[in-house]
């Protein structure tokens, strides 16, 4: 591997600690010591998601024009600025400036880094060094291991106070921009700068593309639940949360510790859309189980057995997608727009997580309902969305876009165009 990708991985580790010291104390911090009321609360969450995944297409069109370095060094400085403002923000005008910066960075640095992994590992690919998909499978596992560490050191310094949280995560993205400043290539060899304009005209259409945001956004909506639907069926079951940091302990321990076997095994039976065919209906299966046990009643651990049951496949199921799919769009973006079409994949991915939630809200909150419509709908929702999934392969030459977007890179030499898949089943 070479040392560009390592240090990218470790920027995704990296990035996760710091993010998630702060994010996980942040509702209870606005809810009790600034005093906002349930509904502002749930308004700053929103908005600092929207700022964040809705702007993942800037970020990436933005890589695309300047480069990773000047993209990434950017977010990483409005993030230490994000979160040492709202380590002091009181009033609530000072509190959504802060989280929109701190979205704001999020939505400039993760598509530059992103894009330029599934770029390097492409390259690495071609020149013999084994499926992208591992890679962005190590990619994956870095993330939810920063995700793991993250939490327990904000637990930590919340016996001091929730500011102490914040400078510690700012402290985080220092060391950040401080290291990408020193090794963070001014000049990324293969990687040309295209103009803003232009792009997203024919990114609207190309329905490929289009068609694996469907899938990819499934999947989101799906994992999303972790934080909506999981919580209130716990709560249910167990008279509290308490139960839900062991439940999102098991599924980070189980991405970092089963993400690498999991990836080469699908590598070696699956292609990329079985891949993701197959984490979509596991995930549909955790929201079947628990439907079917709903109408039974049961609390304290029996009830809990089938959230339990939801986590596992759901993060058997991420495992499934989450590098395929950010493994696939190299193959279907436009010449010189990696980024953009990165970005994109987040970006109309959030979107149909924000209106997928919004109704899953709704049916949650509908007293009249029997208890299990609402998982089954999930279910539902999530296996439909198999059908979504592009026809095409990266494997297949049927994708005219493979061959222009492969004319922006400089292949090593020596490199051959192996296909970019394991073999077919």
């Amino acid at each position: 591997m070479t040392p560009l990708l390592r240090l990218l991985i470790l920027t995704q580790l990296a990035f996760n600690i710091g993010f998630f010291a702060v994010l996980p104390f942040l509702a209870e911090h606005l809810g009790q010591a600034i005093g906002m009321a349930g509904w502002l609360v749930g308004l700053v969450l929103g908005l600092r998601t929207f700022s964040q995944q809705g702007l993942f297409l800037v970020g990436g069109a933005l890589t695309d024009r300047y480069g990773v370095r000047p993209v990434v060094l950017a977010g990483c400085a409005l993030r230490i600025a994000g979160f040492g403002w709202l380590g002091y923000a009181e009033r609530t005008w000072a509190v959504i400036g802060a989280v929109l910066l701190i979205g704001f960075a999020a939505a400039l640095f993760s598509p530059a880094v992103e894009s330029e992994v599934a770029r390097q590992a492409v390259l690495r690919e071609e020149t013999g060094g084994g499926p992208r998909t591992r890679v962005l499978a190590l990619f994956t596992a870095a993330g939810q291991a920063g995700a793991f560490v993250g939490p327990l050191l904000g637990a930590l310094l919340l016996a001091v106070d929730f500011r102490a949280v914040c400078l510690a995560g700012a402290g985080v993205f220092v060391l950040v921009l401080a290291g990408h400043a020193v090794l963070l290539p001014q000049h990324i060899p293969g990687r040309r700068h295209v103009q803003v304009r232009g792009g997203l005209r024919n990114l609207a259409r190309n329905r490929t593309f289009l068609r694996l945001c469907c899938g990819y956004g499934a999947y989101l909506l799906a994992y999303n639940q972790l934080y909506l639907a999981l919580p209130a069926e716990v709560e249910r079951a167990a008279g509290s949360q308490a139960p839900l940091a062991w439940l999102f302990a098991l599924s980070s321990l189980l991405v970092v510790c089963a993400q690498l076997p999991v990836t080469r095994w699908a590598g070696e039976r699956l292609a990329p859309r079985r891949s993701m065919a197959a984490g979509l209906l596991l995930t549909a299966a955790g929201f079947l189980a628990v439907a079917a046990a709903r109408p039974a009643g049961w609390t304290g651990a029996a009830g809990l057995l089938p959230a339990a049951l939801l986590v596992v496949l759901l993060t058997l199921g991420q495992m499934l997608v989450a590098p395929v799919a950010r493994a696939w769009v190299p193959d279907l973006a436009e010449d010189g727009r990696l980024g953009l079409y990165t970005g994109a994949l987040s970006s109309v991915s959030g979107l149909i997580v924000l209106v997928g939630s919004a109704a899953t809200g709704t049916l949650l909150d509908t007293g009249w309902l029997p208890p299990a419509v609402p998982w089954l709908v999930l279910g539902g929702v999530t296996g439909v969305a198999v059908g979504l999934l592009p026809r095409v392969g990266t494997e297949g030459a049927a994708v005219g876009l493979r061959l222009r977007a492969r004319r922006g890179w400089s292949r090593p030499r020596g490199g051959s165009r192996r296909s970019n898949t394991a073999p077919r089943p």
